[in-house]
């Protein structure tokens, strides 16, 4: 039964084998051609991405090394692309198509044959890179027309004859990264070749955007042709835009990062003494670390020195206008004030009217406890007794018991010590010393 399948299989295959076609491409130039499901007579698509294509030589696995398939999901459509090399020329390909129908299952065979005609390389060639598009967009004729007429009229006149489209490729293929947003294009590497010599124009643009050279991408650069690639749809990276031909200096590379077969010239051999040599290891100039580690760090310092020597300068000589009566006042007497606050209250009977400034300024600080001696004599064996007790204290005469009257006559106070009985003399008057004055010198 598997057989049997196979056998029908096999016989759909060469029976569903359409014609093929006769395609011609030129040494040199880019060469475009677009699969689509009306070359294998499907004219509908029933479901999306229905058709899958695949393209190889005649009898083998894969492609020339010169030709390109990629399918886009935008057009639905499969393209084969390239630039043939001078040694393809007058060679016939053949090339099998075979187109899958994943509705069905159904398999058809075409086979595209291409003839490579002989054609001279152009030798002076103008590389570009569109942001603004893919690669799928130059394989639309009207585009790759738009991009021929900005050179033929405005910047290379010369060219009208025989400009073409050298090359073309994907930025993503040539090294370039995807962009970040996958509404956005990736990009396109296009160049343009003639045989006709630069023009003024055009070199005068290569000179303007000679300086973005070392730089990997400038789309924020703007020149003085930029409304010309606008108006028509393009927008070009400037600091990909290179001018390559024969009299072009030796810094101008491909964007591939090679010279392409078809764009060496003949005589490259005759030519290798002209091209620039480069210097030898012990004539590049040495860098000096030490002055640049001197300079990074004396010059700060020096800044910093003149800083501080400034704050310091300012602090030390403004000091002296720092004058606060209050202050002075206050260190100036400090120790007299310790001297007040052991004296009694001044707000005794004793003391006069005129010393009422003086009471209130010491009525502010703690007055400490007086401790007055009190001597107290046994009335048997007739000798005094010293105690220390304190006058303030109102325990004092809670424990006096013995004593006999508290009045105003009586100058003595008869107090209990131990077993026999004592006279308390009266008070010293308070300590009057004299008033100080503002500067602190006693009056």
């Amino acid at each position: 039964m598997k057989f049997l399948n196979l056998i029908v299989v096999v016989l759909a295959l060469i029976c569903s084998e359409v014609k093929g076609l006769k395609l011609q491409a030129n040494v040199g130039e880019l060469f475009t051609y677009k699969i689509e499901p009306q070359l294998f007579n499907w004219t509908h698509q029933v479901i999306s991405q229905q058709f899958r294509y695949r393209p190889s030589l005649k009898n083998y696995p894969d492609l020339p090394s010169w030709m390109r398939y990629m399918y886009s999901h935008e057009y639905h459509a499969g393209f084969l692309y390239g630039t043939p090399p001078a040694s393809a020329a007058g060679k016939d390909l053949s090339l099998d198509v075979v187109a899958l129908n994943r509705q069905n299952y159904e398999t058809r065979r075409v086979v595209v044959t291409m003839f490579v005609a002989h054609k001279f390389p152009t030798p002076n060639v103008v590389q570009m890179k569109i942001n603004n598009l893919n690669w799928v967009h130059l394989m639309d004729p009207g585009r790759r027309e738009n991009l021929r007429n900005i050179f033929r009229n405005d910047l290379w006149p010369n060219s009208k004859e025989d400009l073409s489209v050298v090359f073309m490729e994907s930025a993503v293929n040539m090294g370039g990264r995807l962009p970040l947003r996958p509404q956005q294009r990736e990009g396109v590497i296009v160049h343009v070749g003639s045989f006709a010599q630069f023009s003024p124009r055009l070199q005068e643009l290569q000179e303007e955007v000679r300086p973005l050279y070392k730089l990997p991408s400038c789309t924020y650069k703007r020149t003085s042709v930029q409304k010309i690639f606008e108006n028509v749809g393009f927008k070009l990276d400037w600091c990909a835009f290179r001018m390559v031909g024969m009299e072009s200096p030796t810094e101008i590379l491909f964007h591939s990062g090679k010279q392409n077969e078809q764009q060496v010239p003949e005589d490259l051999n005759q030519r290798q003494e002209d091209r620039w040599m480069g210097i030898a290891r012990e004539d590049v100039p040495e860098r000096n670390y030490i002055d640049e580690f001197a300079f990074a760090f004396a010059i700060p310092g020096m800044i910093f020195a003149i800083l501080i020597g400034m704050l310091s300068a300012v602090l030390c000589f403004q000091h002296e206008k720092f004058y606060d009566p209050h202050s002075e006042f206050f260190f100036a007497n400090i120790f007299h004030i310790c001297e007040e606050s052991c004296a009694p209250p001044s707000g005794s009977s004793d003391s006069g009217a005129d010393d009422g400034s003086e009471s209130s300024s010491n009525s502010d600080y703690p007055m400490a406890s007086t401790v007055q001696m009190v001597q107290c004599s046994d009335s048997k064996s007739n000798q005094p007794i010293t105690t220390l007790k304190s006058l303030k204290d109102p325990n004092f005469l809670l424990d006096n018991t013995s004593m006999r009257s508290q009045s105003p006559n009586n100058s003595f106070y008869q107090l209990d010590c131990g077993n026999s009985s004592i006279y308390a003399r009266p008070k010293p008057p308070p300590y009057k010393g004299g008033t100080l004055g503002r500067n602190g010198v006693d009056i």
